[in-house]
Protein backbone atom coordinates (compact mmCIF):
# COMPACT_ATOMS: atom_id res chain seq x y z
CA UNK A 1 0.00 0.00 0.00
CA UNK A 2 1.38 3.37 -0.77
CA UNK A 3 2.35 5.70 1.88
CA UNK A 4 2.76 9.37 2.17
CA UNK A 5 6.04 10.62 3.21
CA UNK A 6 6.42 12.97 5.67
CA UNK A 7 9.61 14.26 5.62
CA UNK A 8 11.60 16.77 7.97
CA UNK A 9 14.68 16.85 10.51
CA UNK A 10 14.01 14.89 13.45
CA UNK A 11 16.61 15.95 15.61
CA UNK A 12 14.28 19.40 15.99
CA UNK A 13 11.15 18.76 14.53
CA UNK A 14 10.14 15.79 15.72
CA UNK A 15 6.64 16.20 17.82
CA UNK A 16 5.64 18.62 14.96
CA UNK A 17 5.98 15.96 12.17
CA UNK A 18 4.51 13.35 14.23
CA UNK A 19 1.62 15.45 14.81
CA UNK A 20 1.06 15.95 10.85
CA UNK A 21 1.86 12.07 10.31
CA UNK A 22 -0.75 11.00 12.85
CA UNK A 23 -3.21 13.21 11.71
CA UNK A 24 -3.03 11.85 8.19
CA UNK A 25 -3.68 8.35 9.59
CA UNK A 26 -6.27 9.28 11.59
CA UNK A 27 -8.05 10.51 8.59
CA UNK A 28 -7.49 6.64 6.96
CA UNK A 29 -3.93 7.43 4.96
CA UNK A 30 -1.13 5.95 5.58
CA UNK A 31 1.93 7.76 6.65
CA UNK A 32 5.78 7.09 6.88
CA UNK A 33 8.12 9.96 9.20
CA UNK A 34 11.32 9.66 7.19
CA UNK A 35 13.70 11.70 8.64
CA UNK A 36 16.51 13.76 7.06
CA UNK A 37 18.16 15.58 10.11
CA UNK A 38 21.92 15.21 9.79
CA UNK A 39 22.88 15.77 13.70
CA UNK A 40 23.72 11.77 14.26
CA UNK A 41 20.43 12.41 17.11
CA UNK A 42 18.88 8.71 18.19
CA UNK A 43 15.63 8.99 15.59
CA UNK A 44 12.03 6.79 15.92
CA UNK A 45 11.24 7.44 12.39
CA UNK A 46 9.95 4.92 10.38
CA UNK A 47 13.06 5.77 7.96
CA UNK A 48 15.71 6.54 9.60
CA UNK A 49 18.41 9.72 8.31
CA UNK A 50 20.82 6.63 8.04
CA UNK A 51 18.59 5.12 5.60
CA UNK A 52 17.90 7.97 3.11
CA UNK A 53 21.62 8.83 3.51
CA UNK A 54 22.49 5.92 1.69
CA UNK A 55 20.76 6.54 -1.43
CA UNK A 56 23.70 9.30 -1.71
CA UNK A 57 25.51 8.60 -5.04
CA UNK A 58 28.36 8.53 -3.22
CA UNK A 59 27.40 6.83 -0.15
CA UNK A 60 25.75 7.77 3.35
CA UNK A 61 29.21 8.95 4.11
CA UNK A 62 28.80 11.76 2.05
CA UNK A 63 26.34 13.20 4.40
CA UNK A 64 28.65 13.12 7.50
CA UNK A 65 30.12 16.85 7.80
CA UNK A 66 30.51 19.00 10.74
CA UNK A 67 29.48 22.00 8.50
CA UNK A 68 25.74 21.77 8.91
CA UNK A 69 24.95 23.40 5.26
CA UNK A 70 27.09 20.91 3.87
CA UNK A 71 25.45 18.45 5.54
CA UNK A 72 22.03 19.42 4.79
CA UNK A 73 23.00 19.71 1.19
CA UNK A 74 24.51 16.73 0.55
CA UNK A 75 21.46 14.76 2.39
CA UNK A 76 18.74 16.86 -0.16
CA UNK A 77 20.45 14.98 -2.69
CA UNK A 78 20.37 11.52 -0.36
CA UNK A 79 16.85 12.39 -0.39
CA UNK A 80 16.02 13.14 -3.72
CA UNK A 81 17.58 9.58 -4.78
CA UNK A 82 15.80 7.90 -2.28
CA UNK A 83 12.15 9.05 -3.09
CA UNK A 84 13.22 8.67 -6.95
CA UNK A 85 13.76 4.97 -5.76
CA UNK A 86 10.50 4.40 -4.29
CA UNK A 87 8.50 6.48 -6.08
CA UNK A 88 5.99 3.61 -6.83
CA UNK A 89 5.50 3.49 -3.23
CA UNK A 90 4.49 7.02 -2.26
CA UNK A 91 1.08 8.25 -2.45
CA UNK A 92 2.40 12.27 -1.38
CA UNK A 93 4.58 13.72 0.60
CA UNK A 94 4.26 16.65 2.73
CA UNK A 95 7.28 18.73 4.72
CA UNK A 96 7.58 21.28 7.16
CA UNK A 97 10.44 23.41 8.00
CA UNK A 98 12.47 26.49 8.18
CA UNK A 99 14.36 27.95 5.03
CA UNK A 100 16.89 25.15 5.92
CA UNK A 101 13.92 22.14 5.85
CA UNK A 102 12.14 23.48 2.70
CA UNK A 103 15.63 23.69 1.06
CA UNK A 104 16.29 20.23 1.89
CA UNK A 105 12.52 18.98 1.19
CA UNK A 106 11.72 20.69 -2.19
CA UNK A 107 14.26 19.31 -4.82
CA UNK A 108 12.75 15.97 -3.87
CA UNK A 109 9.22 16.56 -4.25
CA UNK A 110 10.78 18.24 -7.53
CA UNK A 111 11.80 15.07 -8.86
CA UNK A 112 8.64 13.37 -8.26
CA UNK A 113 6.17 13.15 -11.09
CA UNK A 114 3.13 16.12 -11.71
CA UNK A 115 0.19 14.88 -10.19
CA UNK A 116 1.85 13.30 -6.87
CA UNK A 117 0.60 15.45 -4.05
CA UNK A 118 3.37 17.51 -2.56
CA UNK A 119 2.39 20.20 0.02
CA UNK A 120 5.52 22.28 1.99
CA UNK A 121 4.87 23.65 5.62
CA UNK A 122 7.23 26.78 5.61
CA UNK A 123 8.35 29.76 7.31
CA UNK A 124 9.51 31.41 3.47
CA UNK A 125 6.25 30.39 1.78
CA UNK A 126 5.15 33.97 1.92
CA UNK A 127 8.11 35.21 -0.32
CA UNK A 128 9.52 34.51 -3.33
CA UNK A 129 9.26 30.75 -3.63
CA UNK A 130 10.28 30.12 -7.16
CA UNK A 131 13.62 28.68 -6.19
CA UNK A 132 11.51 25.78 -3.67
CA UNK A 133 8.93 24.95 -6.38
CA UNK A 134 10.18 25.76 -10.03
CA UNK A 135 8.63 23.86 -12.46
CA UNK A 136 6.45 21.47 -9.98
CA UNK A 137 3.18 21.25 -8.49
CA UNK A 138 4.56 22.04 -4.86
CA UNK A 139 1.66 23.50 -2.86
CA UNK A 140 3.56 25.95 -0.54
CA UNK A 141 1.52 26.61 2.89
CA UNK A 142 3.00 29.81 5.31
CA UNK A 143 3.59 28.56 8.67
CA UNK A 144 2.97 31.75 9.93
CA UNK A 145 4.91 30.64 13.23
CA UNK A 146 8.11 29.58 13.31
CA UNK A 147 8.20 25.43 13.04
CA UNK A 148 9.35 25.28 16.65
CA UNK A 149 6.93 23.60 18.92
CA UNK A 150 3.21 22.60 18.75
CA UNK A 151 1.08 25.79 20.12
CA UNK A 152 -2.76 26.78 19.29
CA UNK A 153 -1.21 28.52 16.18
CA UNK A 154 1.01 25.61 15.04
CA UNK A 155 -1.49 22.61 15.47
CA UNK A 156 -4.04 24.52 13.57
CA UNK A 157 -1.54 25.48 10.75
CA UNK A 158 -0.13 21.71 10.79
CA UNK A 159 -3.45 20.27 10.89
CA UNK A 160 -4.92 21.88 8.26
CA UNK A 161 -1.74 20.94 6.22
CA UNK A 162 -2.47 17.01 7.02
CA UNK A 163 -6.11 17.20 6.27
CA UNK A 164 -5.21 18.59 2.87
CA UNK A 165 -2.47 16.09 2.50
CA UNK A 166 -5.06 13.50 3.49
CA UNK A 167 -7.67 14.38 0.90
CA UNK A 168 -5.33 14.98 -1.71
CA UNK A 169 -4.60 11.17 -1.47
CA UNK A 170 -7.66 9.55 -0.41
CA UNK A 171 -9.73 11.17 -3.26
CA UNK A 172 -9.51 10.34 -6.61
CA UNK A 173 -9.50 12.94 -9.46
CA UNK A 174 -12.41 12.08 -11.92
CA UNK A 175 -10.85 10.71 -15.02
CA UNK A 176 -10.15 12.76 -18.18
CA UNK A 177 -13.45 12.67 -20.70
CA UNK A 178 -11.22 12.06 -23.58
CA UNK A 179 -9.16 9.74 -24.83
CA UNK A 180 -6.59 12.36 -26.77
CA UNK A 181 -3.12 12.35 -26.33
CA UNK A 182 -1.88 15.66 -24.90
CA UNK A 183 0.54 18.11 -26.94
CA UNK A 184 2.38 20.88 -25.24
CA UNK A 185 2.40 24.73 -27.05
CA UNK A 186 4.37 27.85 -25.66
CA UNK A 187 2.61 30.99 -25.76
CA UNK A 188 3.05 34.93 -24.93
CA UNK A 189 0.97 38.00 -24.87
CA UNK A 190 2.64 38.51 -28.19
CA UNK A 191 1.96 35.37 -29.59
CA UNK A 192 -1.58 34.52 -28.47
CA UNK A 193 -3.39 34.79 -31.54
CA UNK A 194 -1.03 32.13 -33.27
CA UNK A 195 -1.32 29.81 -30.41
CA UNK A 196 -4.80 30.46 -29.68
CA UNK A 197 -6.23 29.17 -33.24
CA UNK A 198 -3.60 26.19 -32.77
CA UNK A 199 -5.14 24.84 -29.48
CA UNK A 200 -8.52 25.42 -31.13
CA UNK A 201 -7.83 23.29 -34.54
CA UNK A 202 -5.74 20.81 -32.60
CA UNK A 203 -8.75 20.18 -29.50
CA UNK A 204 -10.31 17.63 -31.97
CA UNK A 205 -7.47 14.99 -31.85
CA UNK A 206 -5.60 15.94 -29.12
CA UNK A 207 -5.30 17.78 -26.10
CA UNK A 208 -3.60 20.89 -26.06
CA UNK A 209 -1.41 22.00 -23.03
CA UNK A 210 -0.46 25.71 -22.82
CA UNK A 211 2.47 27.04 -21.26
CA UNK A 212 2.79 30.48 -20.66
CA UNK A 213 6.88 31.34 -21.61
CA UNK A 214 8.04 32.78 -18.48
CA UNK A 215 10.59 30.65 -17.63
CA UNK A 216 9.22 28.54 -15.09
CA UNK A 217 6.47 27.81 -18.23
CA UNK A 218 9.19 26.44 -20.50
CA UNK A 219 10.63 24.37 -17.30
CA UNK A 220 7.26 23.11 -16.70
CA UNK A 221 6.80 22.42 -20.32
CA UNK A 222 10.00 20.46 -20.06
CA UNK A 223 9.48 18.70 -16.74
CA UNK A 224 6.55 16.97 -18.79
CA UNK A 225 8.26 16.18 -21.93
CA UNK A 226 10.80 14.34 -19.67
CA UNK A 227 8.25 12.86 -17.66
CA UNK A 228 6.37 11.16 -21.18
CA UNK A 229 3.00 12.95 -20.30
CA UNK A 230 3.11 14.71 -23.61
CA UNK A 231 3.42 13.11 -27.20
CA UNK A 232 4.61 16.41 -29.44
CA UNK A 233 5.47 19.75 -29.10
CA UNK A 234 4.85 23.08 -30.45
CA UNK A 235 7.05 25.42 -29.38
CA UNK A 236 6.37 28.92 -30.78
CA UNK A 237 7.14 31.11 -28.28
CA UNK A 238 10.73 30.87 -27.32
CA UNK A 239 11.29 33.95 -26.00
CA UNK A 240 12.68 32.31 -23.10
CA UNK A 241 16.26 31.79 -24.79
CA UNK A 242 16.85 35.61 -25.42
CA UNK A 243 16.04 36.13 -21.44
CA UNK A 244 19.10 33.42 -20.92
CA UNK A 245 21.05 34.84 -23.82
CA UNK A 246 20.56 38.71 -22.59
CA UNK A 247 20.11 38.52 -19.08
CA UNK A 248 15.96 38.65 -18.50
CA UNK A 249 14.09 37.96 -15.85
CA UNK A 250 11.78 35.48 -17.75
CA UNK A 251 14.88 32.71 -18.08
CA UNK A 252 14.10 28.87 -18.61
CA UNK A 253 17.76 28.38 -18.05
CA UNK A 254 20.53 26.77 -20.40
CA UNK A 255 18.43 23.30 -20.15
CA UNK A 256 15.63 24.61 -22.80
CA UNK A 257 14.41 22.14 -25.40
CA UNK A 258 16.86 19.76 -23.62
CA UNK A 259 14.21 17.76 -22.78
CA UNK A 260 13.11 17.22 -26.53
CA UNK A 261 16.55 15.98 -27.24
CA UNK A 262 16.80 13.40 -24.51
CA UNK A 263 13.24 11.86 -25.68
CA UNK A 264 12.82 12.72 -29.43
CA UNK A 265 9.57 13.66 -28.73
CA UNK A 266 8.11 15.36 -32.49
CA UNK A 267 8.58 18.92 -32.33
CA UNK A 268 7.84 21.85 -34.27
CA UNK A 269 9.09 25.09 -32.96
CA UNK A 270 9.86 28.92 -34.06
CA UNK A 271 11.18 31.89 -32.99
CA UNK A 272 7.98 33.68 -30.96
CA UNK A 273 8.73 36.82 -28.96
CA UNK A 274 12.82 36.60 -29.41
CA UNK A 275 12.62 39.91 -30.29
CA UNK A 276 12.38 40.69 -26.91
CA UNK A 277 14.48 40.82 -23.32
CA UNK A 278 11.69 40.72 -20.20
CA UNK A 279 12.44 43.11 -17.52
CA UNK A 280 9.90 44.16 -14.45
CA UNK A 281 9.50 47.79 -13.85
CA UNK A 282 11.52 50.27 -15.99
CA UNK A 283 13.45 51.28 -13.16
CA UNK A 284 14.59 47.41 -13.06
CA UNK A 285 15.91 47.79 -16.20
CA UNK A 286 20.27 47.02 -15.81
CA UNK A 287 21.55 50.79 -16.69
CA UNK A 288 23.71 49.14 -19.19
CA UNK A 289 20.60 48.53 -21.25
CA UNK A 290 19.94 52.45 -20.73
CA UNK A 291 20.07 53.67 -24.51
CA UNK A 292 18.42 50.49 -26.06
CA UNK A 293 14.82 50.39 -27.38
CA UNK A 294 12.50 49.80 -24.88
CA UNK A 295 8.80 48.96 -24.30
CA UNK A 296 6.47 49.51 -21.18
CA UNK A 297 4.27 46.28 -21.97
CA UNK A 298 2.46 47.10 -18.34
CA UNK A 299 3.58 48.87 -15.15
CA UNK A 300 5.04 45.57 -13.97
CA UNK A 301 6.90 44.56 -17.34
CA UNK A 302 9.30 45.95 -19.67
CA UNK A 303 10.68 44.40 -22.67
CA UNK A 304 13.96 45.48 -24.84
CA UNK A 305 14.38 44.32 -28.10
CA UNK A 306 16.90 42.24 -28.97
CA UNK A 307 19.73 43.45 -31.55
CA UNK A 308 21.43 41.39 -34.32
CA UNK A 309 24.40 40.84 -32.52
CA UNK A 310 22.20 38.97 -29.47
CA UNK A 311 19.73 37.38 -32.14
CA UNK A 312 22.74 35.77 -33.71
CA UNK A 313 23.86 34.65 -30.22
CA UNK A 314 20.47 32.83 -29.58
CA UNK A 315 19.90 31.76 -32.85
CA UNK A 316 23.66 29.74 -32.25
CA UNK A 317 22.45 28.29 -28.89
CA UNK A 318 18.56 27.38 -30.91
CA UNK A 319 20.33 25.86 -33.17
CA UNK A 320 23.05 23.57 -31.19
CA UNK A 321 19.98 22.63 -29.27
CA UNK A 322 18.45 21.22 -32.14
CA UNK A 323 21.49 19.38 -33.36
CA UNK A 324 21.00 17.89 -30.44
CA UNK A 325 17.73 16.12 -31.32
CA UNK A 326 17.23 13.01 -33.15
CA UNK A 327 13.50 12.66 -33.40
CA UNK A 328 11.41 14.47 -35.98
CA UNK A 329 12.01 18.15 -35.98
CA UNK A 330 10.65 21.14 -38.05
CA UNK A 331 11.85 24.58 -36.77
CA UNK A 332 9.56 27.76 -39.06
CA UNK A 333 10.74 31.32 -39.22
CA UNK A 334 8.39 33.79 -39.67
CA UNK A 335 9.92 36.79 -41.98
CA UNK A 336 7.24 39.03 -41.32
CA UNK A 337 7.97 39.45 -37.90
CA UNK A 338 8.48 36.83 -34.47
CA UNK A 339 5.68 38.59 -32.44
CA UNK A 340 2.69 41.12 -32.71
CA UNK A 341 4.84 44.16 -31.86
CA UNK A 342 7.59 42.75 -34.74
CA UNK A 343 5.32 44.17 -37.70
CA UNK A 344 5.89 47.47 -39.53
CA UNK A 345 4.42 50.22 -38.00
CA UNK A 346 5.26 48.39 -34.17
CA UNK A 347 7.53 49.26 -31.54
CA UNK A 348 10.01 46.24 -32.35
CA UNK A 349 9.98 46.04 -36.19
CA UNK A 350 13.51 45.35 -36.84
CA UNK A 351 14.48 43.42 -40.12
CA UNK A 352 17.71 43.54 -39.59
CA UNK A 353 17.78 41.74 -35.97
CA UNK A 354 15.61 39.16 -37.33
CA UNK A 355 17.83 38.67 -40.40
CA UNK A 356 20.41 38.11 -37.89
CA UNK A 357 18.35 35.19 -35.56
CA UNK A 358 17.35 33.44 -39.05
CA UNK A 359 20.97 33.38 -40.40
CA UNK A 360 22.35 32.41 -37.49
CA UNK A 361 19.59 29.33 -36.95
CA UNK A 362 20.12 28.55 -41.09
CA UNK A 363 23.46 28.70 -40.98
CA UNK A 364 24.10 26.60 -38.08
CA UNK A 365 21.24 23.68 -37.85
CA UNK A 366 22.69 20.55 -39.23
CA UNK A 367 19.46 19.91 -41.76
CA UNK A 368 18.48 16.43 -42.41
CA UNK A 369 15.34 14.57 -43.98
CA UNK A 370 14.60 14.29 -39.50
CA UNK A 371 15.80 18.11 -38.84
CA UNK A 372 14.23 20.67 -41.20
CA UNK A 373 14.52 24.32 -40.81
CA UNK A 374 11.28 26.04 -43.25
CA UNK A 375 10.75 30.52 -44.09
CA UNK A 376 7.94 31.41 -44.17
CA UNK A 377 6.59 34.65 -45.78
CA UNK A 378 4.42 36.29 -42.68
CA UNK A 379 4.66 37.50 -40.06
CA UNK A 380 3.99 34.79 -36.51
CA UNK A 381 0.68 35.63 -35.54
CA UNK A 382 -0.89 35.24 -39.34
CA UNK A 383 -2.82 32.48 -40.83
CA UNK A 384 -0.63 31.67 -43.23
CA UNK A 385 1.97 31.19 -40.50
CA UNK A 386 -0.79 29.26 -38.70
CA UNK A 387 -1.49 26.88 -41.63
CA UNK A 388 2.21 26.03 -41.86
CA UNK A 389 2.80 25.49 -38.60
CA UNK A 390 -0.50 22.82 -38.45
CA UNK A 391 1.69 21.05 -42.08
CA UNK A 392 4.66 20.98 -40.12
CA UNK A 393 2.91 19.18 -36.80
CA UNK A 394 1.03 16.31 -39.64
CA UNK A 395 4.44 15.82 -41.26
CA UNK A 396 6.18 15.18 -38.01
CA UNK A 397 3.60 13.18 -36.36
CA UNK A 398 3.27 10.58 -39.82
CA UNK A 399 3.89 6.96 -38.10
CA UNK A 400 2.93 7.80 -34.50
CA UNK A 401 1.00 5.99 -32.90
Amino acid sequence: MKSVLVVGSGDTKAAELGYIKDLIEAAGVQAKFVDVGTSGHVSTADVQPQDVASYHPDGARAVESRDRGKAVAAMAVALEHYVIATADDIAGIIGAGGSGGTALATPAMRALPVGIPKLMVSTVASGNVAAYVGPADIAMMYSVTDVAGLNRISRQVLGNAAHAMAGMVANDIPPVPTDRRSVGLTMFGVTTPLVTRLAERLAGRFDPLVFHATGTGGQSMEKLIDSGLVVAVLDMTTTEIADHIVGGVLSAGPDRIGAVARTAVPYVGSVGALDMVNFGPPDTVPTRFSDRNLHVHNPQVTLMRTTPAENTAIGEFIAHKLNACDGPVRFLLPEGGVSMIDAPGQAFYDPAADEALFTAIETNVVQTEQRVVTRVEANINDEIFVAAVLDAFDDVMKGSN
